[in-house]
């Protein structure tokens, strides 16, 4: 995530409304810059290690595939 992009992210609620507490934004914001640098880390130690840049990346996307929201509503 560039920086750019993490400034013009409008974090929204399930509704669509943004959410509008800063501590909340700032939390989300703070998260994923964790979450895109312990991606880069991985990112380079695999291609420095003679890794497929493209498998680490696909491993990444199903990382995310894979996440379960434990806070869903269950559907009856």
């Amino acid at each position: 995530m560039t920086d750019k992009s993490k400034s013009t992210t409008v974090w929204r609620q399930p509704d669509g409304e943004p959410l509008s507490c800063l501590e909340k934004i700032k939390v989300l914001n703070e998260n994923l810059e964790e979450i895109r640098e312990l991606s880069q880390d991985a990112l380079e130690d695999a291609v420095l290690m003679g890794g497929d840049e493209d498998q680490l990346r696909e491993v990444l996307r199903a990382i995310v595939d894979d996440l379960v929201n434990p806070y869903a509503s269950k559907k009856h």
